[in-house]
């Protein structure tokens, strides 16, 4: 039974499934898998799914098919040792978020119409997500929100949660504002202070950064993606530029390469980059 399912193309979720399971037997495992556990595991499942935001990124379909197997693969691993431990099983995960799904999604499969913008259904959202969590009992505004989010994800989602209750500045030129005395503070604290001081300051801006992305509509983490891919892009076409002169980046200094950097930037523009 098991050896037909496991070559069954056709078999979908059921086969993946019992890989696992027989990947994971204490007896006939693989020894790897057999050590693995939800700590070793979490590094991975993270990995896969900024693979998945890159491969989306790049548009490069092919890839994300692969790359959504793979962080498929991470909720199995997890589901079948959560199954193992007792706490959980895939299908309870599953029967989970489909009733999550339901639940919070009236408009679609209850009574509540339709008739409203994306706007008020990301504001019905929030109540119901609200509501889940007074259910759950949670004591303060920011319980819940992960600590392993990346540091601006978790910084908006904290902010958020703050906003809710009424703690947030309500008009972005006081936040503005606060850019600029934070900007100051860490300049006091490169000239004056510690190398522990200038981290706190730091911190404090780029949190403070966060805030104003979330006063403008803008998704912080994707902001400095695109940001870092354009400076990726840019420094390759310096490295080119340079490579057409037989030379490398060491062998040229910083008033050449940001004259390259211009042309780079300008070409882009030109050609509507």
């Amino acid at each position: 039974m098991g050896d037909a399912l496991i070559h069954d193309q056709t078999a979908g979720i059921e086969r993946l499934l019992e890989i696992m399971r027989r990947l994971r037997d204490p007896e006939t495992g693989c020894p790897w898998d057999i050590e693995q556990t939800f700590k070793t595991i979490a590094p991975y499942t993270i990995e896969e799914a900024y693979e998945v935001a890159d491969a989306i990124e790049r548009q490069d379909w092919a890839e994300l098919e692969g790359e959504l197997g793979d962080l498929l693969l991470q909720s199995v691993y997890h589901t079948a040792m959560g199954e193992e431990a007792g706490h959980f099983s895939f299908q309870s995960v599953v029967t989970n978020i489909s009733n999550k799904m339901v639940d919070r999604h009236p408009h679609v499969f209850g009574d509540e119409s339709r008739e409203k913008s994306a706007d008020q259904q990301t504001r019905d959202w929030e109540a119901i997500k609200a509501k889940e969590r007074a259910g759950k009992a949670q004591k303060g505004a920011l319980e819940g929100v992960a600590m392993n989010l990346p540091a601006l994800l978790r910084a908006v989602k904290l902010q958020k949660r703050a906003a809710r209750v009424g703690f947030d500045w309500p008009q972005t030129t006081q936040v503005l504002d606060k850019i600029k005395e934070e900007a100051a503070e860490l300049v006091e604290a490169r000239d004056t202070m510690g190398h522990e001081e200038m981290v706190d300051e730091m911190g404090d801006l780029l949190f403070v950064v966060a805030n104003l992305a979330r006063h403008l509509g803008v998704e912080p983490e994707e902001a400095l993606r695109r940001t870092n891919a354009k400076f990726t892009r840019r420094f390759e076409g310096i490295e080119a530029a340079l490579a057409a002169q037989g030379k490398r980046p060491q062998d040229s200094d910083l008033a050449e390469m940001d004259a390259l950097w211009d042309a780079v930037k300008a070409d882009e523009k030109a050609k509507g980059s």
